[in-house]
C-alpha cells in the first residue's frame, strides 16, 4: 500500500496552471530582449496536446535551446533561464511537460512517455526554426526527461542537466526515506518490496515503465555532450544522483556549485553559472 499511495502521488504532481500574469511576464521579457512570444502545440505520440511558447529574437544567433521544468512546475519556472539565454540572442522554446502548465495527458512519467515528446519538441524546433543546433537545459524532472530524450534519438548538439536523478527505481529508494526521515537505505532495504510493487502497479495500470527511466542508462549509450550541475547543498535530490550518472559515461562534465540547493546554482553562482552554460554551448556546436 506504501508503494501504490507514492507511486499514484508521483504519477499526478500538482499543477500549476498559466495565469494571466505569466503570459505577462514571458512577453515583457520577451519585448525587453527584442524577441517575438508564439504560442505553440504538438501532438504527443498517445494524441495528448502538448504546448510552449517559443520566443525569437529578432537578432537570433542562429541556435536553439529547449528549456525544460521541474516537478509540478510549469514553462514559467524557466523564464529566468530564457530571459539569460535570450540576451545572447538564443531562440528559447518553453514546453509545458505533459500532465503539467497547459500540456495534456494524464500522467507523469519522468521520462517513460517524456522521452518521445521532448524528441518531438526537437524535431518541431528543427523545421520550424532551421537552427544551426538545438540544444537543452532541463531542471530536476525536466532533466531526467531531457537526458532520457538521449536514448529516443534525439539530436541536440549538446545538453545540460540540473538536480536531477540517475533512475526512477533510485529515486524511488531515495524519495521512500524521506517521507520517514532516513536516508535512501530503508528504500533499498526494508521498504525496496514496496518499490518494485509501484513499479508494477504504474506498468499494469498506466502502462508506464518507470522501472525502464534511466538518465545514467541513456547517457551511458548516447554520444550528446552532457553537462551536470548538481549543488552540494541540495537536500532534494542528493548529488550523488549526478554523480552516479557521471560514472556511466567518464565523457560527461559535471559541475558541484558547494553552496547551491535544489535547481539553485543560478541563484548561488549566478556569473559562473552565466559562465558555463555559454561556454558549454560555445565548445559544443556543428560550426
Amino acid at each position: 500500500m506504501i508503494g501504490v499511495v507514492a507511486v499514484e502521488g508521483a504519477l499526478h504532481p500538482g499543477r500549476r496552471v498559466l495565469e494571466p500574469q505569466d503570459e505577462a511576464l514571458a512577453r515583457r521579457i520577451a519585448a525587453n530582449n527584442h524577441a517575438g512570444v508564439e504560442d505553440v502545440a504538438i501532438s504527443a505520440r498517445d494524441g495528448a496536446t502538448l504546448r510552449a511558447w517559443n520566443l525569437q529574437p529578432g537578432d537570433a544567433n542562429g541556435d536553439a535551446v529547449i528549456l525544460l521544468h521541474g516537478q509540478a512546475d510549469n514553462r514559467v519556472g524557466m523564464l529566468g533561464t530564457a530571459e539569460m539565454l535570450l540576451r545572447y540572442h538564443f531562440s528559447v522554446l518553453l514546453p509545458d511537460a505533459r500532465s503539467h502548465g497547459e500540456s495534456g495527458g494524464t500522467i507523469a512519467t519522468y521520462g517513460f512517455f517524456e522521452a518521445d515528446d521532448v524528441r518531438r519538441w526537437s524535431e518541431w524546433l528543427a523545421r520550424a526554426e532551421r537552427p544551426r543546433c538545438v540544444y537543452g537545459i532541463g531542471d530536476s524532472m525536466g532533466g531526467a526527461e531531457l537526458l532520457s530524450s538521449l536514448g529516443a534519438g534525439t539530436s541536440f548538439c549538446g545538453v545540460i542537466a540540473e538536480s536531477t536523478f540517475s533512475s526512477f527505481r533510485s529515486v524511488s529508494y531515495e524519495r521512500l526515506g524521506q517521507a520517514f526521515h532516513t536516508g535512501p537505505w530503508l528504500g533499498k532495504s526494508l521498504l525496496r518490496p514496496a518499490v518494485e510493487v509501484a513499479l508494477i502497479y504504474a506498468r499494469i495500470r498506466y502502462g508506464a515503465g518507470l522501472a525502464q527511466v534511466s538518465p545514467a542508462r541513456a547517457v551511458a549509450l548516447s554520444a550528446v555532450p552532457v553537462m551536470l550541475i548538481h549543488g552540494l547543498a541540495d537536500t532534494n535530490l542528493a548529488p550523488s544522483n549526478s554523480e552516479q550518472i557521471r560514472q556511466a559515461n567518464p565523457r560527461v562534465a559535471l559541475w558541484e556549485p558547494p553552496t547551491a540547493g535544489h535547481c539553485g546554482a543560478s541563484s548561488a553562482n549566478p556569473g559562473e553559472y552565466e559562465r558555463r552554460v555559454l561556454d558549454w554551448f560555445a565548445t559544443h556546436d556543428s560550426r
